[in-house]
């Protein structure tokens, strides 16, 4: 099939960067095409040359007669006069847009959440609205406008998880024209991998092309550090570890892509898993003891809102949890209420005597005192040297592995991106040697390379780690177990992860719509459905839960005794294998039920 666009010979140079070399690529009807690359390395400008807004410096620019192409940037340019019909709807009258189920579903999957009271329904203005709000609006006038050529700059900006699960659905499944084309440029790697059939790795001017998502291009890129055995021996572990926690992680992760299998597990023999739960447990125990955050019957409540009710969340040493929400269920403010800078309402915050915290938050005023410093400078003026993984590091290798190389870290704070201003940030946070590190939204403003770097350093950092961000993959990478705000007041633990926390999600919706479950209406319509479970079943699956939830619960309490003895063993170096082992037996008995609990729990609520 023509390319719907191509560029031949494309160059483009800024400054003293040369963004395009020489770059000939295309994009065809029905292509959906994934773009990664560093910050600053000419994803953007990409975009912008396929659109027509950026000119090239010399080469050309190929058009398919009568190609329509739309684009959602990161930068804002809604008319604030505007009203959100006429930015979403345009001419349409209501019965055309009423009566067309796409445009329907594009208006609930992205705008269905909004306050349409506090909003003033269609007729209201663009302009006061928050950069969240506008940002969905053009994605929404965007999709409904279906132009043959799709161009997306970091889509996923201002979505919750669950708006960037119906996002990637709607484009790989349920777009109307097979034969339109997809551009998208995101650091969503979850994202990527649902979406995407290839992937354009922007780097040095040029621009290589790989098939599938960012699985295939992961194995695909370590394949290609093997065979020409490559000299950044860094950069390669590092791709190798991120193949083998994709080769070893849930299903889901892995077959969507086309995977060389014999040549993925060839390239992982021997990688070991991304981190030592069992050592690094035992190194956040030595350093935190048994008492690190117990929420107790806690309360927490904004105006006429309560966002947390009487709930209880017992965090130990080496816990590391993911915390989804929608927007406005108060992820956020649970960290300011463990930080202890938002007071409770009822209930109790203990706190342990040894607990050091930390939070890298969606600010960056943090850095302002030091903006005439260089990078260097700003990082040593923490701390010179941090235990890591076991080992001493200094200031200078811990920037190296952050992306701070050579000179660059002779750099001004002030002349620095928003995304290495960001690295900067998190680099101080981890020199003051925390042990209970709180990440808000740790994505933004970050490209992939830098998201495995982070991933990297904190595969090796002993302490309790709490996480909350839509990105799921960074999510799943990053925490061993999720839990997730309903925007009810409760805090619900996901054994199920991030799919289970989508599910409920789209029960509630059900329940508040008065529509019936999938379930429900496949059971009730379908010629010749199996009948339902009967009575007998039911009540054999719900005293199954009963039963696994109380032998959790006893799980529960012998690993906070086990947390309790390797305290008092610390310094037995003979105790503390024996008791990391019996650690890790207790996890694998409490994984095995949760996935019990999880099949008994699906029947109980056939």
């Amino acid at each position: 099939m023509a390319p719907l666009v191509a560029l031949h010979g494309a160059t483009i140079v800024a400054g003293t960067q040369v963004l395009l070399d020489d770059v000939s690529v295309g994009i065809s009807g029905g292509e959906r095409i994934g773009v990664v690359g560093r910050n600053g390395g000419g994803k953007s400008t990409l975009l912008r040359v396929f659109v027509g807004t950026r000119t090239l410096d010399s080469g050309r620019v190929v058009r398919t007669g009568g190609v329509t192409v739309g684009m959602l940037g990161q930068t804002d340019d809604l008319d604030p006069v505007a009203t959100v019909g006429q930015l979403v709807l345009g001419d349409l009258a209501e019965h055309e847009w009423a009566g067309d189920a796409r445009v329907r579903e594009i208006l609930d999957g992205l705008l269905g959440d909004l306050d349409a009271s506090a909003l003033g329904g269609w007729d209201a203005p663009v302009g006061p609205m928050s950069g969240g709000e506008r940002r969905r609006l053009a994605l929404a006038a965007l999709l409904v406008a279906d132009p043959d050529l799709l161009l997306l700059d970091e889509p996923t900006n201002h979505l919750d998880v669950e708006g960037v699960a119906w996002l990637a659905a709607y484009l790989a499944d349920r777009r109307p024209r097979p034969d339109n084309g997809l551009l998208v440029v995101t650091h969503d790697r979850w994202f990527l991998d649902a979406v995407s059939t290839r992937t354009w790795e922007v780097e040095d001017g040029d621009v290589h092309t790989y098939e599938g998502g960012y699985a295939a291009y992961v194995l695909a890129k370590a394949e290609r550090s093997r065979i020409s055995a490559v000299t950044e021996e860094r950069r390669a572990n590092l791709l190798r570890k991120e193949l083998a926690w994709l080769r070893r992680g849930p299903p889901a992760r892995t077959s969507k892509p086309k995977f060389r299998i014999d040549a993925a597990n060839e390239l992982i023999a021997g990688e070991p898993p991304a981190r030592d739960q069992v050592e690094l447990v035992r190194f956040a125990t030595t350093r935190l003891g048994k008492d690190v955050l117990d929420l107790l019957d806690a309360t927490v409540r904004l105006g006429e809102r309560t966002l947390l009710d009487r709930v209880t969340w017992r965090l130990g040493p080496g816990d590391r949890y993911g915390i989804v929400g929608v927007n406005g269920a108060g992820k956020s403010t649970l960290l300011r209420v463990l930080l202890g800078r938002l007071p409770l309402d009822g209930g109790t915050l203990r706190t342990g005597k040894t607990v050091r915290m930390a939070m890298l938050s969606q600010e960056l005023r943090e850095l302002d005192r030091v903006q005439g410093r260089t990078v260097i400078d700003a990082i040593t003026e923490v701390r010179a040297f941090t235990m890591l993984g076991g080992k001493e590091v200094s200031a200078s290798q811990l920037a190296t592995r952050l992306g701070f190389t050579g000179g660059r870290q002779q750099s001004r704070v002030g002349d620095l991106s928003g995304g290495e201003r960001r690295r900067l940030q998190f680099l101080r946070l981890l020199m003051d040697e925390p042990n209970v590190l709180l990440l808000d939204e740790p994505t933004n403003d970050l490209d992939i390379d830098t998201l495995t770097a982070m991933e990297d350093v904190l595969d090796g950092w002993a302490g309790t780690l709490l996480v909350v961000s839509h990105d799921r993959y960074l999510l799943e990478r990053m925490t061993d177990r999720q839990v997730a705000l309903l925007g009810d007041g409760s805090l619900r633990d996901l054994p199920g992860g991030v799919e289970q926390y989508l599910q409920l999600r789209r029960e509630i919706r059900e329940r508040s719509s008065g529509m019936p479950s999938a379930r429900a209406v496949a059971s009730a319509g379908a010629v010749g459905a199996p009948a339902g479970p009967s009575a007998a079943e039911l009540r054999e699956a719900r005293k199954t839960v009963a039963r696994v939830e109380r032998s959790l619960a006893r799980l529960a309490d012998r690993e906070a005794r086990l947390h309790d003895d390797m305290v008092a063993a610390a310094t037995d170096a003979e105790a503390m294998v024996r008791l990391s082992r019996e650690l890790e037996a207790l996890h694998a008995e409490q994984e095995a039920l949760e996935a019990e609990w999880l099949e008994a729990a699906e029947r109980a609520d056939a």
